[in-house]
């Protein structure tokens, strides 16, 4: 099991997140990161291309080593990019020492959510933001359902990834406050496909 979280599953979630039709969302998040940046679970790297100025540089937190590996691959200059082995629901990092927290398809696995989203706001200066684009809980009845049913074995094998989380009411409940959403359904099963994309200031 070891070999497969290690090694195998970073290996599966670096070409899933490579999927073309997710660039334009990740264009677009990227493109709103200003002053010192935070991106959570950087995972192979696939944002770092997406960074331009105004960004200064880059702290990139990731808790699998061969993911990290993999990042670092991806690194181009001139922005600077110091990366962080460690779990989000510790962040090893001063108060209000961030300008921007960046998550990409990422608050799905993480395993105590409340608790990392509290630790992004502690970072942030109170001027920040949280910029984030994410699947989760699904507007349908009937997709919700399924999103249900599915989650408990579709955790197993995508790293703790849930399918129904209430992204809005997770972010909102950690002391931010949505000042831009954006939701609908990538092309693709439903159940997977509903995303939310935007911004948040700590309240």
């Amino acid at each position: 099991m070891d070999f497969y979280n290690n090694v195998i599953l970073p290996r599966l979630c670096h070409l899933a997140m490579r999927n073309r039709r997710l660039v334009p969302y990740r264009e677009r998040v990227i493109g709103g990161a200003q002053g010192r940046v935070l991106e959570i679970g950087i995972g192979s790297g696939l944002n770092l291309s997406f960074y331009r100025a105004p960004v200064t540089d880059i702290v990139a937190l990731e808790p699998a080593p061969a993911l990290i590996a993999m990042a670092r691959r991806s690194v181009h200059p001139p922005i600077r990019v110091s990366f962080i082995e460690g779990s989000v629901e510790a962040i090893p990092l001063d108060d209000h020492s961030i300008d921007t927290v960046v998550t990409t398809w990422t608050l799905c696995t993480i395993p105590q959510v409340a608790t990392a989203l509290g630790e992004m706001r502690r970072v942030l200066k109170p001027g920040g933001r949280l910029l984030f684009v994410e699947h989760g809980l699904a507007p349908d009845e009937s997709v919700r359902r399924w999103q249900d049913r599915l989650t408990p074995a579709w955790a197993c094998f995508s790293g703790g990834c849930h399918l129904n989380r209430p992204i809005r009411t997770i972010i909102e409940r950690a002391g931010f406050r949505c000042e831009r959403l954006e939701t609908g359904y990538m092309p693709g099963p439903k159940p997977m496909t509903f995303i939310y994309e935007g911004s948040a200031r700590p309240d």
